[in-house]
C-alpha cells in the first residue's frame, strides 16, 4: 500500500480548517483567520504521526484529547476553563456530526475512508481512489454546511421557544388560552390612548365569534367602516394607525378585551389596558403561536392591572 503524505495532509488541512471555521461560526467568536489556519496546521500534524508513529502516545485516547485541547488552545486561545471547555466540546460535536453525516453517504456509496476528531485520512493504492477523493473533497463541505445550518435553525427555534408564554384572553366575559411570542419588534400602540397592542390570529379570535360574525367582521375591516357592525354587538372596536414593511401607512382592525393575563415564570401578568390587534390569517405556518406580544407588558409595569 502505498501513501501520498503530502496529498493526504494536504486534505486532512482543509478539512480541519473548515471544522474550525464552522466551530468558530456557532460559537460567534471574533478571532484572526490566520489564528484558525494556525489551529488547523497543527491539527493536520496527526496525519504524519500517525503514518509514522503508529503506536505513540497521541494513538490513545489521553492523547487524542490532549491533541484536541492543543488545537483548540491554538485556534482559540484560553480566556476561562469554561470558554475552553466549551470551545472543545463544540469542536468535538461538530467533527463527529459532520463525520456521521459523511460516513452515512459513504456507505452509501461504499467509499474507503477513515476519520478522527482531529483527522480525516483516505488510503488506497497508487495516488488514491479518486471516487474517495473526489467525495471527500466536495461531500464534507456539504456535510458542515447541513451541520451548521441545522445547529444554527435550532438555536432560532431555542430563543423562539425561551420567549413563548401561555397567554389567557378574556372577551365579553369569555376566556381562553393560546401560546403568545413576546415580539421585541412589535411596538404597536394607540396613539390616542397608549395602550400597546397585541395581535392575535383568526385561528385564536375566532373562539369568540360564529362564522357570520366574522363574515361581517372581516368586511369591516376590509372597508375599514366600523359602520358595517351591528350596533348590538357586545364588543368595542377601533382602529390603529400603523407602518407597514414596505413603509406605507396602514390601519388596524383592533378589539378592546376585558384583559390578558400572561404566564410568566416569576408571576403572572395581569392587564386590561391593551388592545387586540385581529390578524386575518395566521401569525406562523407551524401554529407554534397565536399571539405576539407587545414586549412593554413583560417590562413595563405601568401596564400591569391595578
Amino acid at each position: 500500500m502505498t501513501i501520498y503524505l503530502d496529498a493526504v495532509w494536504t486534505l486532512n488541512l482543509f478539512l480541519d480548517w473548515l471544522l474550525l471555521l464552522c466551530t468558530q461560526a456557532i460559537a460567534r467568536l471574533q478571532v484572526p483567520k490566520l489564528r484558525i489556519f494556525a489551529g488547523a496546521v497543527v491539527a493536520s500534524l496527526i496525519v504524519p504521526v500517525t503514518v509514522y508513529f503508529p503506536d505513540s502516545f497521541l494513538a490513545h485516547p489521553v492523547g487524542k484529547l490532549l491533541f484536541s485541547m492543543l488545537i483548540i488552545w491554538t485556534a482559540f486561545g484560553f480566556r476561562s476553563v469554561t470558554r475552553f471547555l466549551k470551545m472543545l466540546l463544540l469542536f468535538y460535536f461538530i467533527t463527529f456530526a459532520a463525520g456521521g453525516s459523511l460516513f452515512a453517504i459513504h456507505y452509501m456509496l461504499q467509499t474507503q475512508a477513515a476519520f478522527t476528531p482531529a483527522s480525516f485520512l483516505t488510503v488506497s493504492t497508487g495516488y488514491g481512489d479518486h471516487v474517495s477523493w473526489l467525495f471527500v473533497a466536495i461531500m464534507f463541505p456539504i456535510a458542515l454546511y447541513f451541520t451548521k445550518s441545522r445547529m444554527d435553525k435550532q438555536r432560532f427555534e431555542q430563543f423562539r421557544y425561551d420567549q413563548l408564554h401561555t397567554v389567557q384572553v378574556s372577551i365579553n366575559g369569555i376566556s381562553h388560552k393560546t401560546d403568545g411570542f413576546i415580539d421585541s419588534g412589535n411596538h404597536l400602540s394607540d396613539p390616542l390612548t397608549k395602550r400597546p397592542v397585541v395581535i392575535c390570529d383568526q385561528l385564536f379570535l375566532r373562539n369568540w365569534f360564529t362564522e357570520e360574525d366574522w363574515q361581517l367582521l372581516a368586511r369591516a375591516n376590509d372597508n375599514l367602516d366600523l359602520d358595517l357592525l351591528p350596533e348590538d354587538w357586545p364588543y368595542e372596536f377601533s382602529v390603529v394607525p400603523y407602518q407597514g414593511v414596505n413603509g406605507e401607512g396602514a390601519l388596524m382592525l383592533v378589539l378592546k378585551p376585558d384583559s390578558i393575563l400572561i404566564e410568566m415564570d416569576q408571576s403572572p401578568i395581569e392587564t386590561d389596558r391593551v388592545w387586540i390587534g385581529i390578524q386575518f390569517g395566521n401569525l406562523t405556518a407551524d401554529h407554534r403561536y397565536h399571539c405576539l406580544l407587545h414586549p412593554s407588558l413583560v417590562h413595563d409595569a405601568s401596564t400591569q392591572a391595578g
